[in-house]
């Protein structure tokens, strides 16, 4: 009996047998209306870079202390200006007051004087150095915003990635579960005519089973990286983001192949965290100098009033004209905030030498970065060529057991496992390509090469 049975196994039609593995596409976009009530919109990588400078948060930030540091070069060159200060100035005396022969005399008087006053005071030299200090912090401002946009839109370029690439995983989770569930019903059928083990069959459901929750936690991390990808551009995380882009390939911005020597050289001339940190070892030096050398320079003040003057004894109205007062003052400060203040130049140099060491830390972070960054592209190149051969092994294999023409313990089992080798296959390949666009496009980020 058992020989006959499997003798009979051997002539069920070809229909029963498993379809092909499908190519490595996007599954299809689904519509609006299709997700109920939530919101789907779809995006490309282009609209990505596009639109991440003018949402992200931290572009903003980095453009108001741009605009910061601007609004302190302009205090600091609007010391040198005189100010006006127009007014009116009331005086009045009772009682006893001293004259100029040292008596003591009863005096009852008053007088008001309005009119404009112009002056200036400045501290020459420290305003001088505080002047190209300021200066330097606006331009590391400047490269500082420059480096935050970068640092935005490589977010926004990996955000992008991770949605392709999750959303490639639901693809392939969609056709493992199709694919099961067809075998469960050939199986099923088989079962019914007597063709089949009741325990092939639910060997088969349970793999259906472990697909059906592998592809709900696919669509899990599906909508996670979309709400990733809405917070880096600063969108609706209620808002459902699919990528556009239909498959996902290998992207070259630097050659791999390219030398570390020259790729470090590029990177030292070019990343603009590197100039921010020039322009803050240059203030330092410029704040170190002013110390040291702005009190050499005098403090110069000058006043200049203009108005009139009038008043009388016991504020009784009396004579009033035309007054006009100058004064022109310099001087120097000995002591703190001065000349020979220690402490003062103490912390200058401090300040001086804690900049050359944080611009050097930023030197070598920068080379370590892309030395780090050269390795990983090189291994997720030869993570995809590995990847590519083991998948088409997989599908080769998959068509072989499909082409066996009896259905038997064995068979199944090789069928299954054929089916999660494909599976497992699919999703390696795409964790590889999808690692390697990141990889290329922080490689180019570390280099300085612009993303947009």
């Amino acid at each position: 009996m058992r020989s006959a049975r499997r003798r009979a196994l051997g002539f069920i039609p070809f229909v029963l047998l498993l379809p092909g593995p499908k190519p490595l596409l996007l599954p299809p976009m689904p519509s609006q209306a299709a997700a109920g009530q939530q919101e789907v919109r779809a995006i490309d990588l282009a609209t990505v870079l596009r639109f991440v400078g003018a949402q992200n948060l931290d572009v903003q930030i980095a453009a108001r202390r741009l605009e910061e540091a601007r609004a302190v070069h302009r205090v600091a060159l609007e010391q040198f200006f005189p100010w006006l200060s127009p007014g009116l100035a009331y005086h009045r005396h009772d009682e006893l007051l001293q004259d100029t022969a040292g008596d003591l005399v009863d005096v009852h008087k008053a007088s008001y004087a309005p009119g404009v006053g112009l002056a200036a005071q400045t501290d020459v030299g420290g305003a001088l150095y505080r002047l190209r200090e300021t200066r330097a912090l606006s331009r590391a401002s400047e490269h500082g915003l420059e480096a935050q946009r970068a640092e935005s839109v490589l977010a926004a370029a990996e955000a992008y990635f991770d949605l392709a690439h999750a959303q490639a995983a639901v693809g392939v989770a969609e056709d493992a579960l199709r694919t099961s569930r067809e075998h469960e019903d050939q199986l099923h059928r088989a079962v019914e005519i007597g063709l089949a083990l009741r325990g092939e069959e639910l060997r088969v459901r349970a793999e259906a089973g472990h697909n059906a929750v592998a592809l709900r936690q696919a669509r899990e991390q599906q909508r996670v990286a979309g709400i990733g990808l809405a917070h880096v551009l600063q969108l609706d995380p209620r808002v459902e983001l699919r990528a556009r882009d239909a498959e996902l390939v290998p992207l070259t911005l630097v050659p791999a192949d390219a030398p570390v020597d020259s790729l470090v050289e590029q990177a030292l001339a070019a990343r603009p965290e590197l100039a921010q940190e020039a322009a803050r070892l240059a203030a330092a030096r410029h704040a170190e100098t002013g110390v040291r050398y702005g009190p050499l320079f005098p403090t110069f003040s000058a006043q200049f009033f203009a108005g009139g003057l009038g008043g009388g004894r016991r504020g009784r109205p009396g004579a009033f004209g035309a007054s006009e007062d100058y004064v022109l003052a310099l001087g120097w400060r000995i002591g703190p905030g001065g000349l020979f203040d220690a402490a003062r130049s103490a912390e200058a140099r401090a300040g001086l030498e804690a900049a050359r060491l944080l611009a050097e830390k930023r030197r070598q972070a920068v080379v370590r970065e892309v030395v780090e960054v050269v390795a990983r592209v090189a291994s997720l190149s030869d993570q995809i060529a590995t990847a590519k051969e083991a998948l088409a092994a997989a599908e080769e294999t998959l068509r072989l057991s499909q082409e066996r023409k009896e259905f038997g313990v064995a068979a199944v089992l090789e069928r299954i496992l054929a089916e999660q080798d494909l599976t497992r296959a699919r999703t390696d390949y795409l964790a590889a390509v999808a690692g390697y666009d990141k990889a290329q496009y922080a490689l180019a980020r570390a280099v300085g090469t612009s993303l947009r």
